[in-house]
């Protein structure tokens, strides 16, 4: 497999990364630097660890079904594509949906009620608001690693596939992991400033690059390509 081709592997996986990365850059009020460098350090290493797993996973069984490999291979990368595709138009038409239910409730002398925090006679309270110091933001640990390991599932199947391929392994880690980093960085300050507009688009866009080099491995262990 060709470095290009890896790279575009590691794009394409980094695409749910980069997406909650712009959520949770979305979610900060200011953005704290350390705490992005955490978020990317959470994401470049599962996604880099993941694929480790997979490949010697598969090379338990690789002289079982050496012959098949090619189709193996084509059909983990089609079927993660296809996932990734399925997802991304999915959350687009829920997050479409969302915003077309979500409205502020107005009150009857025109008020709108901040986070739904009201009196007893309808009106906004102001000593029931959260005071800034109590907004002070921290780092959730617990629910980082979770998001970690969730948006790096799909490198375990990748690394599969590198096995049956002959791919240089610690290479294409290499890659992954520090693609992830640098797109889950970007992605915690571009999502503070630009919100998750594209978030969707680039699961999508992900998705179809997968299946394309997915396909470009079938034909040529097919013989109909070569390059």
């Amino acid at each position: 497999m060709l470095i290009w081709e890896l790279i575009l592997i590691a794009v394409s996986l980094s695409a749910d990364a980069f997406a909650v990365s712009m959520c949770r850059g979305l979610e900060m009020r200011r953005v704290n630097v350390r705490h992005a460098i955490v978020i990317a350090l959470f994401f470049g290493v599962f996604q880099a660890a993941m694929p480790v797993i997979g490949y010697y996973l598969a090379m338990l069984v690789a002289d079982y079904i050496t012959e098949y490999d090619h189709w193996i291979a084509f059909g983990l990368l089609a079927l993660l594509g296809a996932k990734m595709i399925y997802d991304g138009i999915k959350e687009g038409l829920e997050e479409k949906k969302l915003k077309q239910a979500t409205t502020l409730p107005v009150k009857d002398n025109g008020a709108i009620a901040p986070d739904g925090v009201e009196s007893a006679d309808g009106t906004p309270d102001p000593a029931a608001a959260p005071s800034p110091s109590s907004r002070k933001e921290r780092l959730d640990v617990k629910k980082l690693l979770i998001m970690s390991v969730a948006t790096s599932i799909d490198a375990l199947a990748v690394g599969i596939s590198f096995a049956f391929l002959k791919v240089n392994l610690w290479v294409a880690v290499a890659l992954i992991g520090s693609v992830t980093f640098a797109l889950s960085l970007i992605g915690v300050f571009l999502g503070h400033r630009i919100g998750a507009k594209f978030k969707n688009k680039a699961t999508i866009a992900g998705g179809c690059v997968l299946i394309l080099i997915g396909l470009k491995i079938l034909l040529e262990h097919l013989g109909f390509i070569s390059f």
